[in-house]
């Protein structure tokens, strides 16, 4: 048990101390006066703000999910009846294969363009033309 996280070995400890610190006569009015200050808060509007936020933050991730899936289905039930529409509206073609005249497969024709490797030639005046450069 932990009451804003404090454990029962150290509410003990607290109590020992204040026990020693105050007498048994002032911790009986400490006591009283601690009693009254956190009933003053618990009964108080702004403490009941604050539980219903905090009930509210708990579960916002839930209801989030809970209106996103709502949301999902809305528009795949949207997108169900506009395919059902477009396939209503269409035309059915019926084609057969008897309209069509195969071709024969013939593979392209080679292009005239070939790139071809420079020549060796080449390369050498290439190469003497980027030492002349530097």
């Amino acid at each position: 048990m932990e009451i804003l996280g404090v454990g029962a070995s150290e509410l003990v400890f607290i109590l020992i101390i204040a026990l020693i610190i105050l007498g048994p006569k002032d911790m009986q009015k400490a006591g009283r006066t601690i009693g009254k200050w956190l009933r003053g808060i618990v009964t108080s509007d702004g403490w009941k703000v604050f539980q219903q936020t905090s009930r509210e933050l708990r579960t916002l991730p839930n209801r989030l999910m809970r209106e996103a899936n709502e949301e999902l289905g809305d528009v795949g039930k949207e997108l169900k009846s506009a395919t059902d529409l477009i396939k209503e509206r269409s035309p059915r073609v019926s084609v057969s294969t008897s309209q069509f005249q195969q071709a024969p497969a013939v593979p392209p024709a080679p292009a005239d363009n070939k790139i071809e490797p420079p020549s060796p030639a080449e390369t050498k005046a290439n190469e003497s033309d980027s030492k002349a450069d530097a």
